[in-house]
């Protein structure tokens, strides 16, 4: 049985309308790589660390899957439209 990809984002936007233009582009990599949403904001408690104002989890069947949304052309060209519009931390995980 294949184990499945997690991507874990946490964006801090500075213009929010600016980086419209890149989230569509980011929905094409996310089909394109048959990623879920399973968190996108949401109520959240920072408990340790710091944090940014918005945090989203996308699940991938597998973490080659997750990998390549993230290093795909598709999601470099929303990258580069968000550039100077927000910040984003970003990390691909193992499922278990």
């Amino acid at each position: 049985m294949e184990v499945g990809g997690m991507m874990g984002g946490r964006v801090e936007w500075k213009d929010r309308a600016e980086g419209a233009e890149s989230l569509a582009k980011v929905k094409v990599a996310i089909d394109k790589f048959v990623g879920k949403p399973i968190v996108r904001g949401g109520k959240r408690e920072l408990i340790e660390g710091s944090r940014r104002p918005r945090n989203t989890v996308l699940e991938f069947p597998s973490f080659e899957q997750a990998r390549g949304y993230a290093t795909s052309p598709e999601y470099d060209e929303a990258k580069n439209l968000r550039q100077g519009a927000g910040t984003l931390d970003m990390i691909v995980i193992e499922g278990v």
